[in-house]
């Protein structure tokens, strides 16, 4: 594996497919990582970025299928076990192909604290959501948790000292589609709706400090939150532990296959086509996380769930949107050339 696909590893690993769109597209955050390279040229091909496409919505069919698979366990596992236990699969895949790539100094930093951080942060957004799964519907879940664009929009200006104009405020509409989906003072209000929320926001400060090591390789990164994440799981597991069946073990390494393949397929797209292209269709898993919510346990996400889902989408595709517009802006900026 290359080291600029472990880079795009690094910004998806043990998250939902939202951070990743929202991470390569905001420069604030994803400012120091190696590019992806796409098709020759100065735009990729008509069909390369249909193959990207298509990747990317195949990716969602995996992340959703990874997300089914944490619930099903989730009925008879501890739900951080089930994040162990995922954490495992990811960690034996992962961490020697850092090791392959770069060798023995594969792990080597000068930034240890946002490392730790970092890799706490990932592992708290991992267990906040499967939490999440264990008392509400997989498209429920994972309608709120798209919210994390805005968190990580909103933490950039007290944390990066970045200045967010008028307009990317305006997305914080998404704040409102969660309250759609999650309805709070109503009958259909669940306390449970809030870990998507905090699993969201925990992931938006792991991008933040993401972006405080810029400089850092971001293999060594993907490695260091690998390992911290499986240690502080580790610690907690044994005060909640119960002994996985063999069909429950299997179970998790397909859970862990499914979002391991999720996060290749989204690399693959996004060697082919630019990230403003591929990021509307990661979207799509809330598609298919209805319908196999549906047809493992015969769940219908309600009507303020659609409507809800969809208004975070807009939100989302607009935070990226400005986030492009000023990328495009700080480039001009750069090299003197202003605006017509």
């Amino acid at each position: 594996m290359k080291p600029h696909a472990l880079a795009e590893i690094l910004q998806a690993h043990m998250s939902p497919p939202p951070s990743v769109s929202a991470v390569a597209d905001c420069p604030s955050i994803a400012e120091g990582v190696p590019a992806i390279p796409t098709a020759r040229g100065t735009a990729p091909a008509r069909d390369a970025t249909f193959a990207a496409i298509g990747l990317a919505v195949l990716s969602t069919v995996f992340f959703a299928m990874g997300d089914v698979a944490a619930k099903v366990l989730t009925g008879t596992l501890p739900a951080i076990e089930v994040t162990w236990l995922r954490y495992i699969v990811f960690c034996s895949v992962v961490v020697p192909t850092v090791f392959v790539a770069r060798g023995a100094m594969a792990m080597h930093t000068p930034r240890l604290r946002p490392q730790i951080i970092r890799g706490l942060a990932v592992a708290g957004s991992a267990v906040l959501f499967i939490l999440g799964l264990e008392h509400l519907q997989v498209a429920e879940a994972t309608a709120i948790n798209f919210i994390s664009p805005i968190f990580i929009t909103s933490l950039s200006i007290p944390l990066l000292g970045e200045k967010v104009g008028l307009l990317r405020w305006a997305a914080a509409a998404g704040f409102l589609g969660v309250m759609l989906v999650v309805q709070p003072g109503s009958s259909a209000f669940q306390l449970a709706a809030l870990l998507p929320i905090g699993a969201a926001l925990s992931w938006a400060v792991a991008a933040i400090a993401t972006r405080r090591m810029s400089s850092e390789r971001p293999e060594a990164t993907l490695a260091w939150s690998a390992v911290i994440g499986l240690i502080a799981l580790t610690a907690f597991v044994p005060f909640n532990w119960r002994t996985p069946t063999a069909a429950e073990i299997g179970l998790a390494i397909l859970m862990g296959a499914f979002s391991t393949m999720g996060h290749w397929l989204i690399i693959l797209a996004y060697r082919k086509a630019a990230a403003s292209t591929i990021a509307p269709f990661s979207y799509v898993q809330l598609l298919f996380a209805g319908l196999l919510g549906f047809g493992v346990f015969g769940t219908v996400p309600g009507a303020m769930t659609l409507v809800g889902g969809l208004v975070i989408a807009a939100s989302g595709l607009y935070t990226a949107h400005r986030e492009q517009i000023r990328a495009r802006e700080a480039r001009l900026a750069a090299a003197g050339i202003r605006r017509p």
